[in-house]
C-alpha cells in the first residue's frame, strides 16, 4: 500500500454520519438506514485511501502534525471491532500524518504502559506496522550516531524494558537498538535471567544481538533442561565459537557417569523439567545433529559418540541374540568395529552379554575373541562360566535343524547357476541384451553396510537386477573403481538407460529412496531416482493395502515384521530370511551367503508383483496396480505425474485406490447419512469429507482420544484416527465402529479409502452441501446486488481486481465451497436453501445475521464483485463462511471421479475445469 505524503491529512467526516438507501433484501423497495459506525468515529478525520490529495470540493481540509494520542484512539477503536482491513490503512494513513513518526511511536506505547499483557496487543501490531511503513516508503529520519536518534534509542530502550517481548523485534529494526547503549539492554536481559524468565531472556539477547556478550553455559542451561534445544539453537546461529562452547556443554553431559540431575538442583527456579530427554541416548543424538548442522569436526563430541557406539553396541545384541536375525560372523564383524580399544565400551559389552541369561546366548556369547577371560570383570565372568556350563547340554537339544529353518524363509525358486555376479565392464558387456531387453519386468534392489556412526553415509555395494528365470548382482564397488575408468562410465550408462527405458517395468521397494544412495558410489548417476520411467513401487502399493484396515490373508502370526518382509509374508505366506541384512557388504569376496540373499532379496518382489496382478481384490487393490500408488504431490487437474516411478503405460488412466469392501459386504450408506468423528491428526481428512458431504467432526487439539470415543457412542459416529490409540478405542466402541487411518497418504486418499471401507455413496449433488470450515449444512443464498450493498454498508470498499487480488483468490480456491446456482460453464448445482431476509440481520451490524454469526465479509478479495456471470454468494448460517462461484466443483468431481456415483439429474462435470464454488 502506497501511503500518503508526510504531513499531510486529509480531515473528512466519517460516514457514520451520512444516511445511505439500502434496497431491502427482496429487492422490491429502497429503505434509508444508518450505516453502522462507533459514534466515536464520526468525528475522526480521515484521510480518503484513494485520493491523498483530498477532494476540495467535497468540503475537506487539510490539517498538519496530528497528535499520536488521538491517532493510538482512532486504532484502539477499530482494533476492537477486528476490522483489520480499515485498521491497517487507518494505521498507515496516521503514520504519514506524524510530524515526526519514531517519536509519535514512543509516545503512543509510553501512554499505553500499564495496559500491557502478554500475547497478541495493539502496541506490537502498530510497532510491526510502523516498521512495515517504514520499509515501503522510506521515512527520513536520525542519522546515525546523532544526538537525536541516541535520545530516540533511550527512549525505546526504556519502553523495552517495561514492554512484552513481542516488542522487542519491531523496536530492535526501527530505533536501531543494536547500536544503542548495550550496557541497559544487558542490565535487562540479565533481570529477566534473575527473575527467572529463561526463555525471555534468551529471545531478547538473541533479537538484540547480544550473544557475546552474554554467557552461553549460564543462558543455555535452564533452557536445555526444559527441552527448549531449538531455542537454544537458533541463540547461538552465526556465532561459532558459541556453537562450539554449547556442543562441549551438551557433549560433557553425554560422558559416562554424568547424572543430569546435578545440575538440575542447581535451578530450582526451573520448571517443567523434560529430564527424560536428556538421558545420554537421546541427548547424544542432539549432539551429533547439532555438530553436523554447525559443521563442527567430530573430534569436539566424543562422548556423544561413544554413546552412539553403545547404542549401536545395544541394537546389535538385540538383533543377534533375541531377534535371532544376524549371524555371528556379522555380529562380531560389526562389533569389533565399534568396540575398538575403547576399554568402557568393551566392560559395557560384557554386561549387555551378562544380562543376557538365556543358557544358550551365553554360551554364543562367551567364546567371543573380543572379549578375552582376563579382561572380563571378576563377576561378569564368574557368571557367564556359570551359564556357560548351563547351557551346553540346551544348545544341543535347542539347536534348529537347517531344513526347518529354510522351510520357515523364502526361497530363491531359481537354480544357483542362473544368479550372476557381475564385476567387470565384460561381464556388463556379456548381459547387457538381457538387463535391456524391452516389455520385460524386472527387480531392482540394492545392498550397503550400515553406518552406526554419525556423520556416516551408506554407500552402495552390490545392485541386484532380478528378472523371470535370472538375477543379476552388479558389484558396484568392483565396476566403479576407479571412478572415472571405463567400468564406471559402463556401470552409469547401463543403469541410466534401464531406469529410463519406459518399455521395461521396474519393480521397488522404496525405490527412489534407494536410488538416491548410488550418487555417493557414482557421480554420474547423482539424481538417477529422478529419470525413472515405468517403475512400480510396491512401497506404495503396500500402504494402500494397510490403508483398508482390513485384515489381509496370511497376516496372522507376522509378529514384528515390517517393510518387505511384512509385504511378502502378507503375499506370499512365508518371511524372508534377514540374516545377512546387516552384513559387511563392502568385505570382498562376498560369501556364497550373501549372494544367494541378495538374489532372494530381489526375486521376491517378482513373485509379489505376480500374485497381487493375479488376485487384487484378494489384497483389497484396484485391477490396475501401478494406479494404486500414491502420488507424491497434490493432485491437480491438468497437471501430469513426475517420471519418476510411474508406469507410462498406465499415465493415461485415473489413479485409483484399493476397493476395500465389496458392496455386497456392507450396506450403501449415502453420503449425508455417513457420520463421522477425526482425530486432530486427520484435519485435513475431515475437510475432504465433508467436501463430499459428510458429517465429520473434529477433536480440538486439547481434547483427549477418549473424547472421541464419547462422541461416537453419544451421536452414533464411526472413529477415524492415526495414532496410537486405535486399539484402545475399537475396544471402547465395539467391532466396525473405528478405522485406522494411514497417515502418511494424502488426505484425499484417506477419504477415497475410508468412503471404499464402508461402501459410501456419494453423488455429485452431495458436493459442497456442507461447509468444510464449520461442518455446518445451512446456507444462505444472497445475490451479487446485495451482497455489493453490504460489504459497502459493512465498511468494506470494492476496488478493482490486481494481481494481487488474483493471487489470493488463486490460493483461496484451494478450499472447497458450496456451488452456485449456475454456473457460467453450463452447469447447474443448486443447493436447497433460501435466500437470505431482512429479518436474518441485525439492524446495527448489517454483516451479522440475527443468530449471532458474522458474515465474513471482509475476507472477500477486492473486485470479486465484478466477475462477469457471477449472480450470487451462499453464506453459510454457523460460521459466516462466504462461497461464489468459481471453478472449484470441476476440480473436485475430477478427483473424486473415482468413488462419486451419478444420481438423476445430477450434473456431470465437463472435462474442462467447470465453474464451481470458491471460498476463502
Amino acid at each position: 500500500m502506497e501511503g500518503p505524503q508526510p504531513g499531510m491529512w486529509d480531515c473528512h467526516w466519517s460516514e457514520g454520519l451520512v444516511q445511505l438507501g439500502w434496497m431491502s433484501l427482496e429487492g422490491l423497495a429502497e429503505q434509508p438506514r444508518e450505516v453502522w459506525r462507533r459514534s466515536s468515529l464520526a468525528a475522526v478525520p480521515r484521510m480518503d485511501p484513494g485520493d491523498p490529495a483530498g477532494d476540495p470540493a467535497a468540503g475537506t481540509r487539510r490539517c498538519t502534525g496530528q497528535d499520536p494520542l488521538l491517532l493510538l484512539q482512532i486504532l484502539q477503536t477499530l482494533w476492537s471491532t477486528r476490522e483489520r482491513q480499515q485498521l491497517r490503512e487507518e494505521a498507515w494513513r496516521g503514520f504519514a500524518a506524524l510530524d515526526d513518526p519514531l517519536a509519535g511511536l514512543l509516545d503512543m506505547l509510553e501512554s499505553s504502559r500499564g495496559r500491557r499483557r502478554e500475547g497478541p496487543s495493539l502496541e506490537a501490531w502498530i510497532s510491526h506496522q510502523l516498521q512495515c511503513w517504514l520499509r515501503a516508503q522510506p521515512h527520513p529520519g536520525p542519522a546515525q550516531h546523532s544526538p537525536r536518534l541516541e535520545q530516540l534509542q533511550a527512549r525505546a530502550v526504556r519502553v523495552l524494558t517495561e514492554s512484552p517481548l513481542s516488542l522487542a523485534a519491531p523496536l530492535a529494526s526501527i530505533f536501531q537498538l543494536q547500536d544503542a547503549d548495550r550496557s541497559c539492554l544487558l542490565e535487562h536481559v540479565h533481570r529477566l535471567y534473575h527473575e527467572a524468565r529463561f526463555r525471555e531472556a534468551v529471545m531478547l539477547g538473541t533479537t538484540l544481538k547480544l550473544q557475546p556478550e552474554l554467557d552461553v553455559e549460564k543462558m543455555s542451561v535452564p533452557l536445555l533442561l526444559q527441552d527448549k534445544v531449538a531455542l537454544v539453537e537458533r541463540y547461538v546461529a552465526g556465532f561459532p565459537d558459541l556453537q562450539r562452547r554449547l556442543l562441549a556443554l551438551m557433549d560433557s553431559w553425554c560422558q559416562p557417569g554424568f547424572d543430569i540431575k546435578d545440575v538440575a538442583r542447581q535451578y530450582p527456579q526451573v520448571a517443567s523439567l523434560s529430564l527424560e530427554k536428556l538421558s545420554p541416548k537421546v541427548l547424544s543424538r542432539q549432539v551429533l545433529r547439532l555438530q553436523e548442522r554447525f559443521g563442527m569436526v567430530p573430534a569436539l563430541c566424543p562422548h556423544a559418540a561413544t554413546q552412539q557406539r553403545l547404542a549401536a553396541l545395544q541394537h546389535l545384541c538385540h538383533k543377534r541374540f533375541m531377534e535371532k536375525s544376524l549371524s555371528q560372523e556379522n555380529w562380531a564383524d560389526h562389533v569389533q568395529g565399534l568396540v575398538g580399544q575403547s576399554p568402557w565400551l568393551q566392560e559395557q559389552l560384557s554386561q549387555l552379554l551378562a544380562s543376557l541369561r538365556d543358557p544358550g546366548t551365553a554360551t554364543q556369547c562367551t567364546p567371543n575373541p573380543l572379549l578375552p577371560e582376563d579382561q572380563l570383570p571378576a563377576t561378569v565372568a564368574a557368571e557367564l562360566g556359570q551359564l556357560q556350563l548351563q547351557g551346553r547340554a540346551a544348545e544341543a537339544d535347542s539347536k534348529p535343524d537347517v531344513k526347518e529353518v529354510k522351510d520357515r524363509h523364502y526361497q530363491l525358486p531359481i537354480p544357483r547357476e542362473n544368479v550372476y555376479l557381475l564385476a567387470s565392464r565384460e561381464d556388463l558387456a556379456r548381459h547387457e541384451g538381457a538387463l535391456l531387453q524391452p516389455q520385460q519386468v524386472v527387480a531392482v534392489d540394492l545392498e550397503w553396510t550400515p553406518v552406526f556412526v554419525a556423520g556416516g553415509r551408506p554407500r552402495p555395494s552390490l545392485l541386484q537386477v532380478a528378472m523371470e528365470g535370472h538375477v543379476f548382482l552388479l558389484d558396484i564397488q568392483a565396476l566403479t573403481q576407479p571412478p572415472a575408468g571405463q567400468g564406471a562410465r559402463a556401470f552409469s550408462q547401463l543403469v541410466t538407460q534401464l531406469l529410463s527405458d519406459p518399455s521395461i517395468t521396474k519393480l521397488g521397494y522404496g525405490m527412489a529412496g534407494d536410488l538416491q544412495k548410488l550418487g555417493t558410489s557414482c557421480p554420474a548417476l547423482a539424481h538417477v531416482e529422478k529419470q525413472v520411467l515405468g517403475g512400480v513401487d510396491l512401497l506404495l502399493v503396500h500402504r494402500q493395502m494397510r490403508v483398508a484396515g482390513m485384515p489381509t490373508p496370511g497376516v496372522d502370526g507376522a509378529g514384528g515384521l515390517r517393510g518387505l518382509s511384512l509385504l511378502v509374508q502378507q503375499v506370499l505366506g512365508t518371511t524372508l530370511d534377514k540374516t545377512q541384512q546387516l552384513s559387511n557388504w563392502d568385505r570382498r569376496p562376498l560369501c556364497e551367503e550373501k549372494l544367494i540373499y541378495a538374489a532372494a532379496d530381489a526375486y521376491c518382489l517378482l513373485e509379489v508383483h505376480q500374485a497381487l496382478c493375479r488376485e487384487p481384490a484378494r489384497f483389497h487393490l484396484s485391477g490396475d496396480l501401478a494406479g494404486s500408488q500414491r502420488p507424491r504431490h497434490r493432485e491437480r487437474p491438468g497437471t501430469e505425474e513426475p517420471p519418476s516411478l510411474q508406469d507410462a503405460s498406465a499415465s493415461a488412466a485415473p489413479r485409483q485406490v484399493p476397493v476395500a469392501v465389496t458392496e455386497a459386504t456392507i450396506p450403501q450408506v449415502p453420503a449425508r447419512a455417513f457420520r463421522v468423528v477425526c482425530d486432530n491428526m486427520l484435519q485435513g481428512l475431515a475437510r475432504s469429507l465433508r467436501c463430499l458431504g459428510v458429517d465429520a467432526q473434529v477433536l480440538r487439539s486439547s481434547e483427549d482420544h477418549r473424547r472421541a470415543a464419547e462422541i461416537a457412542r453419544l451421536e452414533g459416529r464411526i472413529i477415524l484416527t492415526s495414532g496410537q490409540p486405535y486399539h484402545t478405542l475399537r475396544a471402547q466402541v465395539g467391532a466396525g465402529r473405528c478405522l485406522l487411518v494411514d497417515g502418511s497418504l494424502k488426505a484425499q486418499q484417506q477419504a477415497k479409502a475410508v468412503l471404499r471401507h464402508f461402501n459410501v455413496r456419494v453423488t455429485h449433488a452431495d458436493i459442497f452441501s456442507r461447509c468444510q470450515a464449520c461442518n455446518g449444512d445451512q446456507y444462505l443464498k444472497v445475490s451479487t446486488d446485495m451482497m455489493k450493498q453490504l460489504m459497502r454498508l459493512s465498511g468494506h470498499q470494492e476496488g478493482p481486481r490486481t494481481s494481487g487480488d488474483k493471487a489470493t483468490q488463486s490460493q483461496e480456491r484451494q478450499e472447497p465451497g458450496p456451488a452456485p446456482e449456475e454456473a457460467p460453464g453450463g452447469c447447474t448445482h443448486d443447493r436447497p436453501c433460501r435466500w437470505l431476509q431482512a429479518a436474518d440481520l441485525c439492524a446495527e451490524t448489517p454483516d451479522t445475521l440475527a443468530n449471532g454469526t458474522r458474515l465474513q465479509l471482509a475476507r472477500v478479495p477486492a473486485g470479486v464483485l465484478r466477475t462477469p456471470g457471477l449472480q450470487h454468494f451462499y453464506c453459510c448460517s454457523r460460521c459466516g463462511k462466504v462461497f461464489w462461484d468459481g471453478s472449484h466443483l470441476g476440480r473436485v468431481a475430477t478427483h473424486f471421479q473415482d468413488v462419486l456415483e451419478s444420481a438423476p439429474g445430477a450434473c456431470e462435470p465437463s472435462p474442462a475445469p467447470s465453474p464451481a464454488s470458491s471460498s476463502f
